[in-house]
């Protein structure tokens, strides 16, 4: 079995494991092994914590790495992404920039995440990676990543209000951004009139799409 070293840049180690169960339950056919930050931020809201995520990530691909077939970096806003492709032997698979390629080949699409800080982030990252072409525009609420992994059910309300915004803006489909937001696509759905596309779950499609290329001969 092919094998995926999930990479944690915070030290949240519950993080770590939401992702690892969402990405299993996606892609059984693959081992998903996780690495949780072991210095910075319990979660990325900020420059400093970006900052400081992108040396431990590449800290985490040192100390756990071991023979992994591909290397998913499972934080929405990819720090230290290009270092890591340069550390790395193997294929390495960023969260934000695999789910914004998938939500723009539905069209034109919003990013739904938390914390507001994020909002310049995710865009300056959109534009460094030339993937705003689609992008409406990001929509933050107060709550943090960390805080709606903690209360889901009271983030809904908020995160259904930041999606209609999108919607309302031209959006195609709202991508819903950050690790400790898998798993919340399906309550949100119902109450939206476009697609809502989980970001764990597209780059896990993502990391074995990857593998299969690799093993083509």
């Amino acid at each position: 079995m092919k094998r995926c070293l999930v990479i944690n840049p915070n030290t949240t180690a519950t993080v770590t494991q939401m992702v690892l169960a969402a990405c299993h339950a996606a892609q059984p056919g693959v081992q998903w092994d996780g690495a949780t930050a072991r210095f910075g931020a319990a979660y990325i809201a900020n420059e400093i914590g970006y900052a400081k995520a992108g040396h431990a990530a590449l800290d985490a691909h040192e100390a756990f790495y071991d023979g992994h077939d591909v290397v998913l970096l499972a934080c929405f806003g990819d720090p230290g992404l290009l270092a890591l492709r340069e550390l790395s032997r193997v294929p390495v698979v960023g969260l934000a920039q695999s789910s914004f390629e998938a939500a723009a080949r539905r069209g034109r699409f919003a990013v739904v995440t938390g914390g507001h800080a994020w909002a310049p982030m995710l865009a300056r990252f959109a534009r460094a990676q030339a993937l705003d072409e689609r992008l409406t525009g990001i929509h933050t609420i107060d709550w943090t990543g960390a805080q709606i992994a903690a209360e889901p059910d009271r983030a809904r309300d908020a995160l259904v209000a930041a999606a209609q915004h999108g919607v309302e803006e031209g959006a195609q489909c709202i991508l819903l951004g950050g690790a400790a937001l898998a798993g919340l696509a399906p309550s949100l759905q119902p109450r939206l009139a476009v697609p809502v596309l989980d970001n764990v779950l597209l780059a896990a499609q993502a990391v074995a799409d990857t593998l299969r290329v690799e093993a083509t001969p």
